[in-house]
């Protein structure tokens, strides 16, 4: 019997070890990631003061936009770029696509110079939804009633999600290297852990890799990394010298899902330019030939010897292409 009782004392005292080890490995797992320091970026300026001389902000649905404008006339091409690129991006087409009318190029909310808001009432301005919102709302300030909306990896996908919600207002959609079949956001079963108070503490810190690892990124955008020159990789890190940079971008990321997008693309009426390079490894080259087979009303182009930014790498291919189709862009 003293056996039996030393026996239960020891079971006893073995499960309060094993629940006080338990206990404290879940405190461990929940107030550890909230103990890691994130450091405040250092050398980060308003994004007005790196503004270039062609540079506009404007309010837009209690947003300070960055954009730029060039040309006069119609048709009216509003350019939208992708993830973790700015206007920038449009730099070497810009100027010709203002010869075929008005060209209006704007940074995306978390991206390049403008407001990156941490606190908001209402509408999430990183959202899927706000991105479409956010672009008709530009549209009516700018008094353009419709427009070809030119758009490059997510910005593509942008511009035939505003084709759905919008139909009256989008004239036709260039759609470059359009990432619609893959990148549509974390997992729905994540989603949860992202918006944990750990996350978003570590969150901000996960993001900063991007100024290390992006030059990686951006390497396997082109086809031809030999040809990214001086200027080109200032155009690339001048976002990240913005305040709160990581944080919006961290915002962006858990407002970011899956879309429906490609069930929805035989809704889309309008007329559709697919163009692709031929060496993309971002979005790759079959997912843009796939787009335009599953699309009702369009036409492809691919640029050889060509990566994921064909308006950057071959911006003369680029504009061939576009002038080619032109007629076929303005019904």
């Amino acid at each position: 019997m003293i056996y039996t009782l030393l026996g239960k004392q020891v079971m006893s005292v073995r499960k309060r070890v094993v629940l006080s080890l338990m206990i404290v490995l879940a405190l461990a797992i929940l107030t550890g990631p909230l103990l890691v320091p994130v450091p405040p970026l250092a050398d980060t300026v308003p994004p007005r003061q790196l503004a270039d001389p062609d540079s506009r902000f404007i309010q837009v649905n209690g947003l300070e936009v960055h954009y730029k404008i060039a040309g006069q006339g119609e048709p009216v091409f509003i350019l939208l770029h992708g993830f973790g690129a700015s206007v920038f991006t449009w730099h070497r087409v810009m100027d010709d696509l203002a010869t075929l009318g008005t060209v209006i190029a704007y940074d995306r909310p978390a991206f390049g110079l403008t407001e990156r808001p941490l606190q908001w009432q209402g509408q999430n301005p990183y959202s899927p939804e706000a991105q479409v919102d956010l672009l008709l709302a530009l549209m009516d300030v700018a008094g353009v009633e419709r427009a070809i909306l030119v758009g490059n990896s997510a910005g593509g996908t942008l511009a035939l999600r505003a084709a759905l919600e919008a139909p009256e207002r989008v004239q036709a959609v260039v759609a470059v290297d359009a990432a619609v079949y893959a990148g549509g956001g974390a997992p729905s079963w994540i989603r949860p852990l992202l918006n944990t108070p750990q996350m978003r503490h570590l969150g901000p810190l996960l993001v900063r890799r991007i100024a290390t690892d992006g030059e990686a990124l951006i390497h396997q955008a082109w086809h031809d990394p030999s040809r990214i020159d001086a200027a080109t990789w200032e155009g690339y890190r001048k976002p990240l010298r913005v305040q709160n940079w990581d944080r919006a971008l961290w915002e962006f990321t858990v407002a970011s899902r899956a879309s429906d997008l490609p069930q929805r693309l035989g809704e889309i009426t309008q007329p559709v330019l697919v163009v692709t390079g031929d060496d993309d490894r971002i979005v790759p080259t079959e997912q843009s030939l796939r787009l335009a087979e599953e699309l009702p009303n369009s036409r492809l182009a691919v640029l050889e010897a060509c990566g994921h930014v064909p308006q950057e790498e071959c911006p003369d291919d680029f504009m061939l292409a576009v002038r080619q189709h032109l007629d076929f862009l303005m019904p």
